[in-house]
């Protein structure tokens, strides 16, 4: 129980590509202020990130792997970015 407080939080969608992987998956934000973007959440100190509605697709096989959640260590990120909901 979280004790009846609400918090809340916004989800983006997201795209991490390591050598290996291109992972693409949601990071849970702030809805605004204090370290509501998505640059924030890659520049705090915790080496890691975690992310739900996960899609793993492997560079070299193509193979697609799908998880509920992981934790992505920073350390193996080349290349990360929030996709964006509207089309033009």
């Amino acid at each position: 129980m979280n004790g009846g407080i609400k918090v809340d939080r916004r989800v983006e969608r997201v795209t991490f590509e390591t050598d290996r992987y291109v992972i693409l998956g949601d990071v849970t934000l702030p809805p605004e202020g204090y370290q509501s973007r998505f640059s924030d959440a890659m520049n705090r100190e915790d080496p890691f990130v975690p992310l739900t509605n996960v899609e793993i697709t492997e560079r070299e096989s193509g193979r697609v792997i799908q998880r509920p959640f992981i934790v992505l260590g920073k350390e193996h990120v080349r290349l990360a970015f929030p996709l964006k909901n509207d089309v033009s």
